[in-house]
């Protein structure tokens, strides 16, 4: 046994036995981490309803607005903050239309919100899964389709470290250090954000599986970076690239009526085969995410 798995035991007989995870799913770790580490004046958005009232709860995130455009194609000249919700609100009315799931968007309108308000809104509305939308510029001009991004500390490769710390400027996330029992709430915190990361994982496949005969995917479709707006630690988080505004054909597919229509249906039928799997005890099967 590990010096970890020693600190673990000991902690867990000090301490009573965290809740179930939400959505009384018989796994995970739920913690009441910091709720007001976001802005507490920040309203909480809608919350569409489902055919039944304890469904999965969705919070789609369009990247950018306000202040922070994003990415601007040259190609036309559409902004990526645009773009972006534009397709979360495609992906809202999909999942809506469906009713399986509840569905809440972090934005609804050109306003701009902070990278720690917006995984906060899914943290206080105690969210089963967070999809952060972006469509950005890629240093090489041909490069093209979707990509999923996942939390790590480390980046899969380059090109995912220069997109994090790009996107990561626009405000700074804080951290536990100085705040009482902050060596027990790392800990904690660590539970929580390892249980996240795998169902995170299990989404990821699920995504590409159901999404990729609608979709064009990169070949390497799964990447791994420190993305600020995927840190809630208690909340399964992607960060769904759906292409470059650099590349012309992914510009006007993203764009399109019958692009968006497109991701968004991808994105629908994973998410409910996620769930729907999760329901029934089952997860995703394994297989290269590389």
């Amino acid at each position: 046994m590990d010096l970890f798995a020693v600190l673990l035991v000991l902690l867990l007989s000090l301490f009573p036995p965290l809740p179930l995870s939400r959505g009384g799913e018989p796994d995970g770790v739920t913690i009441a981490l910091d709720p007001e580490r976001g802005d507490p004046d920040i309203a909480l958005p809608p919350v569409s309803e489902a055919r039944r009232p304890n469904s999965p709860l969705v919070v789609i995130d369009a990247g950018h607005g306000g202040r922070d455009p994003g990415a601007t194609s040259p190609h036309g000249g559409k902004r990526e903050k645009y773009v972006t919700l534009a397709l979360a609100r495609a992906l809202r009315d999909a999942l809506a239309t469906s009713g399986r799931v509840r569905v809440a968007l972090t934005r609804n309108d050109d306003s701009f919100l902070e990278l720690r308000d917006r995984y906060e809104i899914a943290r206080r509305l105690k969210a089963d899964l967070f999809i952060s939308i972006h469509a950005d510029a890629a240093p090489n001009p041909g490069a093209s389709g979707a990509t999923i991004y996942t939390l790590s500390e480390v980046a899969s490769d380059h090109e995912a470290a220069l997109l994090a710390a790009r996107e990561n400027k626009v405000d700074i996330i804080g951290s536990a250090e100085g705040t009482p029992g902050a060596d027990v709430n790392r800990i904690l915190i660590d539970l929580a954000q390892r249980e996240s990361m795998s169902v995170s994982a299990d989404f990821t496949r699920a995504l590409y599986r159901e999404a990729s005969p609608l979709i064009p995917f990169r070949p390497v479709y799964h990447r791994f970076a420190s993305f600020v707006v995927l840190k809630a630690p208690d909340v399964p988080s992607i960060l769904f690239e759906a292409g470059y505004l650099t590349h012309a054909r992914d510009v006007a597919y993203i764009h399109s009526p019958e692009g968006q229509k497109q991701i968004s249906t991808g994105l629908r039928r994973a998410i409910e085969a996620h769930f729907a799997r999760r329901m029934t005890g089952t997860r995703a099967p394994r297989g290269s995410t590389s």
